[in-house]
């Protein structure tokens, strides 16, 4: 396509009229809009190397930050599951956390309030018959042994509870989170990355309501699962948190929580996928040193930190860190990865081959990352953190 200017043939009296009131020009006024074009045609052309990405998760808080607050990346929405807190709670964290972020434009949608087949019933039932989980979610009621990190509190799943952030004047787009991610993946087919970092019920549904999904989306990052972890930091955190995987290194809550739908997402064709297990955070901790240093800055996200308890591995952040920089992953390798459907008493635990040694029931290749540059990590959640706020384009997104 030519942006020139067609050639206009005009009188002895239109060239006249043109060399002496230039605006009246037609061949002038044609170049205008033509000029246009090619100002949008630039526009698109400019964002041809941004990065598009959707956030699911069961929360909001540093690891979501993170990526919105990256240059070149478009975040075309959030959407919300129940696991650490149930879906209208977590709705409510990331309105409340797109609003501290600047970014009132950004779309969150709710999505499943329920695991596809797990219940708290059931899980009960399995916790007597095969012994006590030490992390169940929205239906955790108590500690087994003394924690240091404190228990949130019980409640139901149309329970809201004030926010410690304040809570947010954002409402929930309408829609469900599924056919969001439907529709953004048959938008802009093959661009679109999804980090995961809750559990996997949203994208389930998603690839039970249309087959496509998958294998229109560009990749799948997902914080879950668990293989060998081992206990890495001396100090007792790290000793109470070692205590999900010693005696069961395979499970890990946000694919416990619903395995069913990690099996029907794990054997969906996507393009890639990368794990995020727990092994690698065992090397990590949001020190009181490391919170003072994120929350040091004088943006609003850096504010909204202060008050966010320490003692925690970075399980999300990983999953944004890796999305955003590869170069954080130290040690990776190749597994092929499932899920244990099985009511049993490794029920939810994680499968894995080395290529070759696969089932070959649906089993998809899965890049695990096993160690990170935990530095490098730290630096880049620094930067994001202090980064300004990135300006709001005004223009509405699909959906």
């Amino acid at each position: 396509m030519s942006l020139r200017s067609p050639r206009i043939r005009r009188s002895p009296e239109q060239e006249r009229s043109c060399r002496s009131i230039r605006p009246a020009c037609p061949g002038r006024w044609l170049a205008i809009p033509l000029l246009a074009i090619a100002l949008v045609l630039s526009s698109v052309s400019a964002r041809a190397g941004t990065r598009k990405v959707i956030l699911d998760d069961d929360g909001f808080a540093l690891a979501q930050w993170m990526v919105i607050k990256a240059p070149d990346v478009q975040v075309l929405g959030v959407t919300t599951v129940t696991g650490d807190l149930w879906q209208k709670e977590a709705t409510a964290n990331a309105l409340r956390g797109v609003e501290i972020a600047g970014r009132p434009d950004l779309p969150v949608y709710g999505g499943a309030t329920y695991p596809l087949v797990n219940t708290e019933a059931q899980t009960e039932r399995w916790e007597a018959l095969y012994g006590k989980l030490v992390w169940k979610g929205v239906w955790m009621k108590h500690w087994v042994e003394p924690t240091r990190q404190a228990l949130p509190p019980y409640h139901g799943p149309d329970v809201v509870p004030d926010l410690p952030q304040g809570n947010p004047t954002l409402e929930a787009r309408p829609g469900r989170a599924a056919d969001f991610l439907i529709e953004m993946v048959h938008s802009y087919p093959h661009q679109v990355s999804i980090i995961a970092t809750g559990p996997l019920t949203n994208l389930a549904l998603a690839q039970r309501l249309d087959p496509e999904f998958a294998g229109l989306a560009k990749e799948l990052v997902y914080m879950g699962g668990s293989l060998n972890p081992r206990q890495t930091r001396p100090d007792e955190v790290a000793h109470q948190f070692a205590r999900e995987f010693l005696n069961a290194p395979r499970r890990e809550f946000n694919i416990r929580f619903d395995p069913e739908a990690a099996s029907i997402v794990l054997r969906a064709p996507w393009a890639r996928i990368t794990m995020i297990p727990v092994d690698p955070s065992t090397d990590t901790e949001l020190t009181p040193a490391l919170l003072k240093r994120l929350s040091a800055s004088a943006t609003p996200v850096a504010r909204a930190l202060r008050t966010r308890p320490t003692g925690f591995p970075l399980w999300d952040e990983i999953a944004a860190g890796v999305w955003l920089d590869p170069g954080i992953v130290t040690r990776k390798t190749d597994l092929f990865i499932d899920v244990n459907t099985q009511f049993s008493g490794s029920y939810g635990d994680i499968l894995s081959w080395t290529p070759g040694y696969e089932p070959g029931l649906g089993e998809r290749r899965n890049i695990v990352v096993q160690k990170i540059d935990v530095k490098r990590l730290e630096d880049l959640m620094t930067q994001r953190v202090a980064a300004p706020q990135k300006p709001v384009s005004g223009r509405p997104l699909p959906g």
